[in-house]
């Protein structure tokens, strides 16, 4: 079976667990695909990139939120009523 790999750095699992934070930085800033008997069986994110996907992914639950509503009618409110 072939698996498409989603990064540009690959490690093994015996390289992982040899040395965890070389793997981890090898690919400077970048995913890290692990492979188990050559299929990718997880990707090692450095923690600046995952906090970006997670931002990115808050961005496009909030468009279509936005995207839901604005054919909803609108309320006019005045500042003083509040």
């Amino acid at each position: 079976m072939t698996s498409k790999i989603l990064a540009d750095v690959a490690a093994s699992i015996t390289e992982l667990k040899a040395n965890p934070m070389k793997v981890a930085t090898s690919a400077y800033g970048e995913p890290v695909a692990v492979l188990n008997r050559n299929e990718p069986v997880f990707y090692c994110v450095p923690a600046e990139a995952y906090e970006m996907m997670m931002d990115k992914l808050e961005d496009l639950e909030l468009l279509a939120i936005a995207k839901e509503r604005e054919s909803e009618e609108s309320i006019s409110v005045h500042i003083d009523d509040l």
